[in-house]
């Protein structure tokens, strides 16, 4: 598993993901977003961040277009979290994806989020063979979530 993880550059985390969380948290959907609410693994804190779920097949995923990063650390510690919508919360569990599981979904959430994620999968994108597909497969955690309220 690699641990590489690429930054997101200063506009993306000064300005965008908070105007996404922002609009979010007020009930507004940006292309689908929410804000994923995940206990911290050692301060038991909520911690938030903007994601995009993906529904696909009559599952919904959370696909970490940026790698092994804070969320995913803590959605394996918690097993779970909230997605919220403004003042609409959906409590659920999530089940991490194995990698030869994963290339359909990661073409998936490339067909949809190309343009805002795609700088993070290498030249990889919605085209791209199942072998590249699966060969990032280990860099980009994906999680199968299952509502439960």
């Amino acid at each position: 598993m690699s641990t590489h993880v690429k930054k997101p550059g200063w506009f993306t985390v000064n300005v965008l993901n908070r105007l996404v969380a922002w609009l979010t948290r007020r009930g507004l959907s940006v292309w689908g977003s929410r804000v994923l609410a995940v206990r911290g693994r050692k301060s038991g804190e909520w911690r938030t961040t903007p994601v995009n779920p993906m529904a696909l097949d009559g599952a919904r995923y959370l696909v970490a277009p940026r790698g092994h990063v804070q969320w995913t650390h803590n959605m394996r510690a918690a097993g779970g979290g909230e997605l919220r919508l403004g003042k609409n919360v959906e409590a659920f569990t999530a089940t991490e994806v194995a990698d030869d599981d994963k290339p359909p979904l990661l073409r998936a959430y490339l067909e949809r989020w190309k343009a805002e994620v795609g700088v993070f999968f290498g030249g990889v994108g919605p085209d791209s063979s199942d072998e590249e597909l699966r060969r990032i497969a280990p860099d980009h955690p994906v999680f199968r979530i299952t509502v439960t309220n």
